[in-house]
């Protein structure tokens, strides 16, 4: 009898133990790790993952494209410094995020795309499951790392080695693939508590061999015309105080990439931006930090770089395998860039010889000259708007505002931009990047303002806002104090062009006349402006980012304003048969 109820106790005890699922699991991996933020787009089979995430306490921010939430999730990774987490349906949603996975992994941004998929005994025999794809074979090219749990007691592995994978080293994108079936696994709740995993230091610090300084600070030292370029891994490094003490105390002319601007403010004495074309062709030894010799760089050769082979890089980056790429690097610094920049500062010492001083003359008359030749265009104030005078009124808004957070793309909106308008603080500055690739936009507003707070200025090209342009129903959903100003000049470049065959289409760059984007956001009960002329547009953003309230300006720019691809153009290749 008593073995009989020990036997009838045993169910009863297991019936009353806690229990835990995938979908409970995946959430208590995340917020150990000191992640409290989802962006996706829900559906099969992850739609109760964002409704239980939402009920955990994370905030689920929900859009209307995967591509948009992965750019969201990219750029808070940037932001943070902690991945930026991706949630996607299988398959087509999966697809659609894949194109900023490998965006960020491209320009080195922390993110991880999770995505629900088929069950792998299916989508292995190609039996033709719901969504059937091996989203794990087709995302690996693409990312930095890739992994699949398909049991529930792997959750915590799983999640902490995606977000070791995209922290440590040179940052990237990660693919978390977790199958439908997963989600409804059940476990003991104390077993799951148990398997779940924190990742300690995943991003450690990588000291610079003492040789590799002393090499670098010998040939800087050697130096007639130095000059220091600043790229966006300065940014994302946060090391903003000993970067800007390296180059005070070096009295280097430093010359910014697009998203490094505000590391020091642009109207800084020595800020090269302005007298970027002489720096890069005269300069003899340029230190690169946090920045690549890729095509944004003309690849450190060319006519961009002056006489050939002539100068002497050091190059200070995290991954090893960056240096050489194009050209010989004098002096590789291997490490992270704090602990590089603070090792260089201390080899400098206090006695640090200053620039030659006709090298600093001569990038100061040559800024100088370039600033007094394009202040007229900027101060223009008639109807229609070209670029020049349309940025200029964005300008001055900035500069009396210089906490907003800027997010910038198109062809002639951002190539102008880059230069016209100056960033005083680090990290306010984001833009296509890399690739170069339209449609961040409002992925990026968005995020900004969620992961800051700070009031966002997305200054968006008519073809750029296109990719994006619905998520202003996601800005105006969770009432976010983002103003978005739409340059609109009728077309892709220009609104000008005409069919050549004189048929009844449009030319293939051109859209409709007189649009009114401002009319969108008012459907979602946001407030829009249409305005022709600089002083318009500066009264309006200025009453857009005191309201706080979701904003978008339609800024009508002349439609023959602009140029083929902006100052890219030589990248687009031109037909023979046109020419003749």
């Amino acid at each position: 009898m008593a073995e009989a109820a020990v036997k009838t106790a045993e169910p009863a005890a297991q019936a009353e133990r806690e229990l835990t699922d995938g979908f409970q699991l995946v959430i208590d991996a995340l917020k150990l790790n000191g992640i409290n933020t989802i962006y996706g787009v829900p559906g099969i089979p992850v739609t109760d993952l964002g409704r239980m995430a939402q009920a955990a306490g994370m905030r689920v921010i929900s859009f209307r494209h995967e591509q948009n939430a992965g750019n969201a999730a990219a750029i808070a990774g940037f932001l943070t410094k902690n991945p930026g987490i991706c949630l996607t349906v299988s398959a087509p949603g999966f697809l659609n995020g894949l194109t900023a996975l490998a965006n960020a992994t491209t320009n080195c941004f922390p993110m991880i795309l999770i995505s629900g998929s088929s069950e792998r005994e299916i989508v292995d025999l190609q039996q033709g499951d719901y969504e059937e794809m091996d989203q794990l074979a087709i995302a690996k090219p693409l990312c930095k790392a890739a992994f699949r749990v398909l049991h529930a007691a792997d959750i915590g592995i799983g999640v902490a080695r995606a977000i070791r994978a995209a922290v440590s080293g040179r940052p990237g994108g990660v693919y978390l693939d977790l199958p439908a079936k997963l989600f409804s696994q059940v476990m003991d709740a104390e077993a799951g508590a148990k398997s779940l995993v924190k990742a300690i230091d995943p991003a450690p610090a990588q000291i610079p061999a003492p040789i590799a300084v002393k090499r670098a600070l010998d040939v800087l030292r050697s130096a007639r015309r130095p000059l220091i370029i600043l790229g966006k891994g300065a940014a994302y490094a946060q090391a903003d105080d000993e970067i800007r003490a390296l180059v005070e105390t070096s009295g280097i002319p430093f010359l910014p990439m697009s998203m490094a601007k505000g590391l020091l403010p642009d109207t800084h004495p020595q800020s090269a931006g302005a007298a970027r074309s002489t720096v890069l062709k005269d300069s003899d030894v340029v230190m690169l930090i946090g920045a690549r010799l890729n095509w944004l760089l003309s690849h450190g050769k060319g006519k961009t770089w002056g006489a050939p082979y002539s100068k002497k890089f050091i190059q200070i980056d995290i991954e090893p395998k960056e240096m050489d790429s194009n050209v010989e690097i004098a002096a590789p610094v291997v490490g992270d860039i704090g602990s590089c920049v603070s090792a260089l500062l201390e080899g400098m010492g206090s006695d640090w010889p200053s620039p030659p001083a006709e090298w600093i003359a001569a990038v100061n008359a040559r800024k100088e000259e370039n600033i007094a030749k394009m202040a007229p265009r900027l101060m223009k104030n008639t109807a229609p708007m070209d670029f020049h005078s349309a940025l200029g009124a964005l300008r001055t808004i900035v500069k009396e505002r210089p906490d907003i957070i800027l997010v910038n793309e198109g062809a002639n909106t951002l190539d102008l931009a880059r230069g016209i308008i100056d960033i005083y603080k680090p990290r306010k500055r984001l833009d296509v990047g890399t690739w170069g690739v339209m449609g961040i936009g409002m992925g990026f507003a968005i995020a900004a303002a969620i992961e800051t707070g700070k009031p966002v200025l997305a200054v968006e090209g008519d073809s750029a806002f296109g990719f994006c342009g619905m998520e202003v129903e996601t800005i105006c959903r969770y009432r976010l104090p983002v103003c978005v100003v739409v340059f609109n000049n009728d077309g892709i470049y220009r609104g000008t062009d005409v069919n050549p065959s004189g048929g009844p289409d449009v030319a293939t760059t051109v859209f409709v006349k007189g649009a009114r984007y401002d009319k969108i956001i008012e459907a979602f009960g946001g407030v829009g402006a249409n305005v022709t002329t600089p002083d318009e547009l500066k009264r309006a953003v200025n009453e857009a980012l005191d309201s706080g309230k979701p904003t978008l300006i339609n800024a009508v720019i002349d439609p023959a304003a602009g140029s083929e691809s902006g100052r890219i153009g030589n990248l687009n290749p031109q037909s023979m048969l046109r020419k003749k």
